[in-house]
C-alpha cells in the first residue's frame, strides 16, 4: 500500500518516517508545501527546520508536486496540515476513494463553515461532512509527541473513524513494534480530547509557571477530563473514550510533558510574556491558543459549564491575570464531583 502524507511540519515528518519504517523503500511519500524546503530536505536527508538530527531513511520520498496528483496514486492519504488549513485540503480531495486520515486537533477558526462572528465551530470530521461528505476518512489521534515517535519510541495511538475501511487501513499502515494503533469509531469522543486536552495543558502549564505545587496540577488534571468529558457527551461521545488514549492519556502527556507546545505558553503567560511573545518564542503551532475560544463557544451553545475552558480564554483575551484566573476558580462554589 502506497501511503502520502500531505505536510512535512514535526508531525507530518513523524508519522512518514514511522509509516516508511514498515514499508518496501518507495511506498511512502511525505509532501512538502515549500519547494525549497523539500528541496532541502532532500539534500540533508532530514527535516532541519522541524525534526533536527533526526535522519530520513533512503527509502521515504520526498516531493513537492501537486499534492492532488499524489494522492490519487494512494492506498492511503494522511493529512498533516494545521486544523485551520484542513477544509482546503479536504475540499480538493473529496473525489478520492482511498481511505484519507488527519493529524490535527482541534475545532476550526475563523470562516468557512463558523457561525455568524467568525467564532469557530466545527470539528475535523464536521469539516470533512461539510466539504467532502462521499470521503471514507477519520482521525489518527492519541498521546504523542512527534519526536519521539520520529526517534522510534514507544508510543499507543487510536485510529477514529465511522469507516471500519479507515480504521483498518491506518492499523495495517502504523501498527508496529514501537508504534501501536487502537481503533475506535467515536470519532466525535476521540476528536473532542484531542481538541480540549490543549486548552486544558495551557491551564496546566500557568499552575506550574505559578508553582502552585503538584496537587494543584492533579486537580486542573483531573477537573480538567471532567470538563472534557461533559462536553463530549454533549455532543454525542461515548464517555468511555475520555477514559482512553484520546482522553486522559493526551490530556496527562500534553498537560505534563516537557515537550508540550500548549504547555509552554501557559509557562510563558506565567512569566508574564504577553500571549503574541509565547506564541512567537515558540516556532510551531500550539492549538489551545486557536481553539480556546471555539471550545467555549460550543461549550455555551450546549449549555455545558467549563470553568477551567473559561479561564483559559479570558486570559488569552487579556481580560484577566494569571493569579486572578486561579483565584477566580478557587473561588467558585462547592459543589457535587459527580
Amino acid at each position: 500500500m502506497k501511503i502520502v502524507v500531505l505536510g512535512a511540519g514535526a508531525w507530518g515528518t513523524a508519522i512518514a518516517l514511522a509509516a516508511a519504517a514498515r514499508t518496501p523503500p518507495g511506498g511512502v511519500v511525505l509532501w512538502a508545501r515549500d519547494a525549497r524546503q523539500a528541496d532541502a530536505m532532500r539534500a540533508a536527508r532530514e527535516n532541519a527546520r522541524y525534526l533536527p538530527g533526526v535522519a530520513l531513511p533512503p527509502g521515504l520520498q520526498v516531493a513537492s508536486d501537486d499534492p492532488v496528483a499524489l494522492a490519487e496514486t494512494a492506498g492511503l492519504v494522511v493529512i498533516a496540515t494545521p486544523t485551520a488549513a484542513l477544509r482546503g485540503m479536504l475540499a480538493r480531495l473529496s473525489h478520492l476513494r482511498a481511505p484519507v486520515a488527519w493529524l490535527c486537533k482541534g475545532f476550526e477558526t475563523g470562516t468557512g463553515g463558523a457561525p455568524e462572528g467568525g467564532v469557530a465551530g466545527p470539528m475535523p470530521h464536521e469539516v470533512c461532512a461539510q466539504v467532502a461528505p462521499a470521503l471514507a476518512a477519520g482521525a489518527l489521534s492519541g498521546p504523542s509527541f512527534a519526536l519521539e515517535v520520529a526517534r522510534g519510541q514507544p508510543t499507543a495511538l487510536v485510529a477514529a473513524s465511522a469507516h471500519a475501511a479507515v480504521r483498518d487501513a491506518l492499523v495495517a499502515a502504523f501498527h508496529g513494534p514501537a508504534l501501536r494503533v487502537y481503533a475506535n469509531d467515536d470519532v466525535v469522543g476521540v476528536e473532542v480530547g484531542g481538541a480540549v486536552k490543549n486548552v486544558m495543558a495551557i491551564a496546566t502549564g500557568l499552575c506550574d509557571g505559578l508553582r502552585l505545587g503538584l496537587n494543584a496540577r492533579a486537580a486542573l488534571v483531573t477537573r480538567g477530563l471532567a470538563e472534557m468529558t461533559r462536553l463530549g457527551l454533549a455532543l454525542g461521545a461515548r464517555a468511555d473514550t475520555f477514559m482512553g488514549l484520546s482522553g486522559l492519556g493526551d490530556l496527562v502527556l500534553t498537560a505534563t510533558g516537557d515537550l508540550s507546545r500548549n504547555r509552554k505558553v501557559g509557562l510563558l503567560l506565567a512569566e508574564g510574556r504577553t500571549l503574541r511573545q509565547a506564541v512567537d518564542s515558540l516556532g510551531h503551532v500550539a492549538e489551545g491558543v486557536y481553539c480556546a475560544r471555539a471550545v467555549v463557544a460550543r461549550a455555551r451553545g450546549l449549555g455545558v459549564e467549563m470553568p477551567i475552558a473559561e479561564a483559559v480564554l479570558a486570559l488569552l483575551d487579556g481580560r484577566t491575570r494569571p493569579d486572578d484566573a486561579v483565584r477566580a476558580l478557587m473561588g467558585r462554589d462547592p459543589v457535587a464531583e459527580s
